[in-house]
């Protein structure tokens, strides 16, 4: 940690930054080979170039610890979305053994599907923190040396835990807090496998027994732990979705790699905030779908009519179009504040087609035919209609030039709203008239069918 401490002493943007040794945030665990920094960043007015933002940062600092520090597999990660839904933006898969196979089997399928996951260009990167063979070593207690000697085998564990891992004596309160007590040996106490001479355990007659006499170390190597994700054997997976790609695209490339690499007997699952996205997928449709019944029943029982609320919902999509391509335009993504924009497009495009086939009708009832009555009413409402919409694209402008922090989502919000509004204000105008007329003719065709009756009931009344 040393060389990193140094490393991000003369990175540019990095205002300050703490470390702690020996814990992992992503797995939750302690390890003596694990660490992680938490860093501030200058603020946002400081760092004016890409390379300065947060993912311009976290790129180059991942490049130099690639190159700097070979022998440590070390990441930079930003935070989630949302606090408390995990640990670390981005996706987290869980790989599952739901066959009850070993340690080993399921790395060497990790290894498999993250070379098959790499490969997708959704993706851009794939960490995790599991590691199948860690030096560790193995304490084997002589239990014919324990008993020889008088001595009780929960004395002789609860010993070796106490002093080299930790064991939790009380608590107590003071200072207006609660505190708690651990007695652990001190760190240099627990640099190596001598130092386990210095331990002694008391038997029945009040003798000290040396621990060492008691135990036999070996040098192992294996897993530290393993997780238990809805109660099969799982290795964590943390992942980032590839520049252009939204966490959408990076899980479903995700779960097309896991049908290629994944053998009978595995599985997978999502975690912390990918697991609330998958839940709540396909919900766009069911709100668009909402969005358009309600306007749908509402228009119609205002003109009390079937037909006349097509005539406005049909020049929705118009709105549709000029919002995605606002956004290709500028090259956003698809994202839950283009959808807002979405949805508001949907009420404010009907307003506009309110006006023109409100006053359409109007003059219809008055005696004009349908195409003269479908032009005055858009000559009349032509004024209002582009008054309204010009002010509520010039106040959504400064969404569309928003800067600092958390600037990308007005800006998606502001470019899919501006864009749509402006091509519903311009091609509006003249497809609300048409749609109008088309409807209507319809409708009155369909009114002016009549039926004839069946044969046999003209013979039964004859």
């Amino acid at each position: 940690m040393r060389k990193l401490d140094e490393m991000l002493a003369h990175m540019h943007g990095v205002q300050s930054f703490s470390g702690i040794s020996g814990f992992s945030l992503l797995s939750n665990t302690s390890a003596s080979y694990t660490g992680f920094y938490f860093l501030q960043l200058d603020p946002w007015d400081e760092r004016k170039t890409p390379e300065l933002s947060a993912n311009g940062i976290m790129k180059a600092l991942n490049q130099k610890m690639a190159k700097e520090i070979p022998e440590a597999i070390s990441f930079a990660f930003g935070p989630p979305a949302i606090p408390g839904l995990g640990t670390a933006g981005g996706f987290t898969f869980m790989l599952q053994d739901r066959g009850s196979g070993t340690v080993q089997q399921l790395t060497e399928t990790l290894d498999k599907f993250v070379l098959v996951a790499k490969k997708r260009p959704e993706i851009s990167s794939l960490v995790t923190t599991f590691r199948a063979s860690v030096p560790q070593l193995f304490v084997d207690v002589d239990q014919d040396r324990v008993l020889k000697q008088g001595l009780q085998f929960s004395e002789v564990y609860q010993t070796l835990q106490a002093f080299l891992g930790g064991a939790y004596v009380n608590q107590f309160n003071r200072f207006g807090r609660q505190w708690k007590v651990y007695l652990q040996a001190e760190p240099e106490y627990r640099t190596s496998v001598d130092k386990i001479n210095n331990f002694y355990v008391r038997n029945s007659k009040g003798e000290m027994t040396p621990l060492a006499s008691l135990v036999t170390v070996k040098r192992v190597s294996g897993p530290e732990y393993t997780n238990r994700f809805q109660m099969f054997r799982s290795i964590q997976v943390n992942g980032s979705p590839a520049p252009g790609y939204s966490s959408g695209q990076a899980m479903a490339a995700m779960e097309q790699a896991a049908k290629e690499a994944l053998p009978p007997g595995f599985g997978y699952a999502w975690m912390d905030m990918s697991y609330q996205e998958e839940k709540a997928a396909g919900g766009q449709a069911v709100v668009f779908g909402m969005s358009f019944l309600f306007v749908f029943l509402i228009l119609a029982a205002l003109y009390e009519s079937w037909s006349l609320p097509f005539s406005v919902l049909l020049s929705v999509p118009v709105a549709v179009l000029g919002a995605y391509g606002g956004l290709l335009l500028r090259k956003f993504d698809n994202n839950v504040y283009a959808q807002i924009g979405l949805i508001m497009l949907i009420g404010l495009t009907a307003k506009n087609a309110i006006l023109i086939v409100e006053f359409a009708i109007l003059e219809h009832a008055k005696g004009k035919e349908l195409v003269a009555a479908a032009l005055e009413g858009a000559k009349l409402r032509l004024r209002p209609i582009l008054m309204t919409s010009f002010a509520f694209i010039l106040g959504c402008v400064p969404l569309w030039a928003a800067k600092g922090a958390g600037a990308i989502g007005r800006k998606v919000l502001g470019s899919s709203v501006i864009t749509g509004m402006s091509a519903a204000s311009v091609l509006g105008i003249f497809f609300v008239p048409v749609l109008f007329v088309i409807i209507e003719r319809i409708a009155k065709k369909k009114a002016h069918v009549v039926v004839a009756p069946p044969a046999a009931f003209e013979q039964g009344h004859d």
